[in-house]
């Protein structure tokens, strides 16, 4: 039986295909979904024992009143940190250092244990959502899970690509999803093929591929036009609301005050104002809360929210535009994600689309419902999201910096190589050592200033975050020289390409020697 997780900030929806309806359901895991009959698992670990580990996850956190306190075993939002360089400070628990990745690795192998006891011989394939925005390592720590589950088939999906066959738009071609969840905001043109909805899919496959024949055909394949992402969600809004209620009413900031202000948002969602009671941990002494949609807005408008909706829209638009795909053409709009059921969102989006393309159906469970369709033929033509690029010296700047090799939107598998001379730096060098980078987006930011009398606008645009992809011993050298190198000359001629399965492979030839050192080494697979 196929199976998917939606892993997200604040809740994880697991879907499960119902082979006699043959459709997919949402599952009601008693104990861990906030009730039997919601299917969101909010996404909290707390750690009892870090060394065996004893954990408690979902509603169980919840239920167990571990979250009333500032406590260091209770963990949320840590989808955020995983994959990133700097991951902030985190405790060490009976004696173990952790990590995001090790509290994300406990948390996905914990559903997939409640999974095996309810249906222990049935659970042959799994498929596994991700941000469009997220790195590679985010990616590659899935990987590493993967490894560990005992389950035949794991595949691997972008979240708003899958949410565009779990909204039932079935005659609409060229569609925005807009995924709005707890930790990051994700949007994807998806142009699907005018085949029945049954015979669509998307599959990102681990390890071998396995649809050779439909990408033969071409005839059932999705393409994603355009994609953009911020890291931006619920998760942010419910920290303003903490600094707004802490500025209002001098209340702490806790994990257990933000899970407060976020049953005060969602309740904004169906009314114009929210009320909830709040007692004071230590003297119990009670106080009403009230928040209108009102402020709630103006909260969103001081922390410059809509604008960055602007950018991130424009960003889609513009890549559409390129290829000569126009908001005229966009026949549906997919709203995917708590935030988006927020009147504001509504209201934002109507400001851009027309109110009859719009879909609000199942914004909770379309990712992953709709990610099961993986098993049920078709596939997907993508694009690379990031840029992949090698690290320099720059000698103006003396420091490193990243020149791009493969830009971002780059179509797989690769018609031709990329081409780059090389030579030595150094007298009698022994090797070529290349490191290569995963380029994220380059940021712009305004700067407002008086000069002369006058307020002057400015914008900047940062240098891209970078993710090094082999900065360690025994990985950075690609090839050995002899005779050795000597500065001066193009010594060795290296072709860069991405096969069918977005793995990078690299060949390199000896100018001098007229002979192939390297033959399609793979790099890293370019989830």
């Amino acid at each position: 039986m196929s199976y998917a997780i939606d892993f997200g900030t604040s809740n994880t929806v697991i879907a499960r295909w119902n082979p006699i309806h043959q459709q997919p359901e949402p599952v009601i895991l008693a104990g861990l979904t906030e009730s039997l009959e919601s299917p969101l698992i909010p996404s909290l670990l707390y750690v009892d024992n870090a060394e065996i580990p004893e954990l408690i996850l979902g509603q169980q956190v919840i239920l167990k009143e571990r979250q009333q306190n500032n406590n260091q075993r209770l963990f949320r939002n840590f989808k955020r940190g995983i994959g990133t360089e700097i991951q902030g400070f985190l405790p060490q628990l009976d004696g173990v250092s952790l990590s995001f990745e090790q509290i994300g690795t406990w948390f996905i192998q914990r559903l997939y244990e409640q999974l095996l006891k309810l249906h222990p011989d049935a659970l042959t394939s799994l498929v596994l959502t991700v941000p469009v925005d997220s790195f590679a390592a985010y990616r590659l720590w899935l990987t590493d899970i993967c490894q560990s589950l005992a389950v035949e088939q794991v595949k691997l999906l972008d979240e708003p690509t899958a949410a565009a066959l779990g909204t039932g738009l079935e005659n609409a071609e060229t569609l925005l999803v807009v995924d709005f969840g707890g930790g990051t905001l994700d949007l994807s043109l998806v142009r699907q093929p005018p085949t029945p909805p049954e015979s669509r899919g998307f599959l990102l496959k681990w390890g071998q591929q396995i649809l050779t024949a439909q990408e033969t055909t071409g005839n059932q394949m999705a393409k994603v036009i355009s994609k953009a992402g911020r890291t931006l969600g619920g998760s942010d809004i419910d920290q303003w609301l903490g600094d707004y209620f802490q500025d209002r009413y001098d209340l702490p900031i806790t994990p257990w005050t933000l899970r407060l202000w976020e049953r005060m948002k969602i309740k904004l969602s169906s009314q114009a104002q929210s009320e909830d009671l709040y007692r004071h941990p230590d003297t119990g002494q009670e106080q009403i809360l009230t928040l209108t949609r009102q402020e709630l807005e103006a909260i969103l408008e001081k922390n410059n929210f809509f604008n960055r909706l602007d950018d991130c829209l424009s960003q889609v638009l513009h890549q559409a535009r390129n290829q000569g795909i126009t908001t005229k053409d966009i026949e549906g709009v997919i709203l995917i994600g708590g935030i988006c059921q927020m009147p504001a969102i509504k209201a934002w989006i109507r400001s851009h689309f027309p109110a009859d393309k719009i879909a609000e159906d199942h914004p909770l469970t379309a990712v992953a419902t709709g990610a099961l369709y993986l098993d049920q033929g078709g596939g997907i033509k993508d694009f690379l999201y990031h840029g992949y690029g090698i690290r320099y010296w720059d000698y103006r700047r003396q420091t490193h910096n990243w020149h791009p090799i493969i830009q971002p939107g780059q179509s797989y598998p690769m018609d031709q190589p990329i081409e780059l001379l090389l030579g030595a730096s150094t007298s009698d060098q022994p090797g070529l050592e290349l490191i290569m980078g995963e380029l994220g987006q380059t940021q712009e930011r305004t700067e407002i200033f008086f000069e002369g009398g006058q307020l002057i606008t400015r914008t900047i645009k940062d240098q891209p975050t970078v993710q090094a992809l082999n900065d360690r011993e025994g990985s950075r050298t690609i090839a050995q020289l002899n005779p050795l190198g000597q500065p001066g000359a193009d010594r060795v001629k290296v072709l860069f390409s991405v096969d069918e399965h977005r793995q990078l492979r690299i060949s390199i030839d000896d100018l001098l020697t007229q002979t192939r050192l390297v033959d399609q080494q793979l790099v890293i697979t370019l989830r």
